[in-house]
């Protein structure tokens, strides 16, 4: 090859990366339909450009908040996504599974502007699951979150990055449900002195509700609402009981899906259907006990690792009335279960969205998924809408 050849062939080589560099690879582009069982739909992306995204929040005004776990808050406001986080939020120890985590609205948000959001703090080595409150405003470039109050800190912080739990529920009196993990210290699960492995409910103000089921019980932390969990990552009210439904990754294998109800005892690590990592040892004392619900559903013999967790009730799909979303990080699906009453009979997965965190119902009926994979907020509507 002659000098003036690989001159150009080197100049059309950087000129091809430089281009690779502006619009990425084909691959990482979101999809703009796909087909389920019951469906083909239309996916529009709705925010894109988004580093680890955790979890979004629809508010009623229109906006949407979306928690990137490093620690910022990004909004969407009038339909785009702001370049700027939004300011005002306590500090953020990102650290293995741990960062910023789940965001609400409070029920009254239209009147407070309140917004609610878990997180894990600490100082030096220990960290643990915080829950905090602010006052949301925004302007056309930015937004900011005033009158900042910590409701909530999990005890004991420990010295682990891992299993946050942190997902957040509003239940039908206007309490707050609150997921907390077991931090990879599965046996004080089963030890109600502590917040480890636990649902806690509060007050909108981060009080205690005062029907918890162990208020006044000695040597038992009050905001308990249950406990034996692992980590739960996807919790959602049942739309016609109002009952607590939320999954938990198990071990190696043994994710469940279960009916959280008041001052129950779920079973972890005492009864699971996971084994231990690597070796696939069993754990425990078996699979079922007569004082631990059995899950509706156990994911078996590897792990989906679970996220995000939404029922759908809206009009733009009929035919998914009696179904619950969620998100596979594992397998790197959306997962669809055909419901009859409280029993799962069905499951659909459906590939091509990424790591599925988070999935919620939208007002407009459609139904939004956060893609981690793909840095991207997505919206599934009918084809052709």
């Amino acid at each position: 090859m002659t000098r003036a050849l690989m001159a150009r062939s080197r100049a059309n080589a950087a000129a091809g990366l430089c281009l690779a560099l502006l619009i990425g690879p084909a691959a990482m582009a979101a999809p703009t339909s796909i087909s389920t069982e019951l469906y083909p739909l239309k996916i529009t992306t709705v925010a894109s450009g988004l580093t680890v995204p955790w979890a979004f929040a629809l508010l009623p005004d229109g906006k949407i908040l979306i928690t990137e776990r490093a620690g910022s808050l990004r909004a969407v406001v009038g339909g785009k996504l702001l370049q700027e986080p939004v300011v005002g939020l306590p500090a953020v120890v990102a650290r293995g599974q741990g960062g910023l985590l789940d965001i609400v609205a409070h029920p009254a948000y239209v009147e407070n502007q309140l917004i609610y959001w878990t997180y894990s703090a600490g100082e030096g080595a220990s960290i643990g699951t915080e829950l905090a409150r602010g006052k949301l405003s925004c302007t056309p470039e930015r937004c900011r979150v005033d009158s900042v109050e910590v409701l909530f800190r999990q005890q004991p912080k420990v010295a682990t990055a891992f299993h946050f739990g942190a997902r957040l529920v509003w239940d039908r009196s206007g309490n707050l449900l609150m997921t907390l993990g077991d931090r990879g210290k599965q046996d004080e699960a089963q030890n109600r002195g502590n917040h480890i492995g636990t649902v806690i409910r509060l007050k909108d103000d981060g009080e205690v509700a005062t029907n918890n089921p162990f208020v006044g019980v000695e040597g038992v932390k009050p905001e308990i609402f249950s406990f034996g969990h692992r980590n739960i990552q996807g919790a959602a009210l049942h739309p016609q009981t109002g009952e607590l439904w939320a999954h938990e990754h198990g071990p190696q294998g043994g994710d469940e899906l279960n009916i959280v109800r008041r001052g129950l005892n779920y079973g972890w690590p005492v009864i699971t259907f996971g084994r231990t990592y690597g070796r696939g040892e069993k754990i425990g004392e078996g699979t079922e006990r007569s004082d631990i619900p059995a899950p509706l559903k156990v994911w078996l013999p590897t792990s989906i690792a679970p996220a995000g967790l939404a029922f759908y009730t809206g009009d733009r799909f009929p035919k998914w009335r009696d179904s619950v979303f969620l998100g596979s990080l594992r397998e790197r699906q959306l997962l669809r279960l055909q419901l009859d009453g409280n029993r799962v009979v069905a499951e659909e997965r459906i590939d091509g969205l990424g790591r599925i965190r988070d999935v919620r119902q939208g007002a407009d009926g459609n139904l939004y998924v956060l893609s981690e994979s793909e840095g991207a907020l997505m919206r599934l509507a009918p084809t052709g809408s």
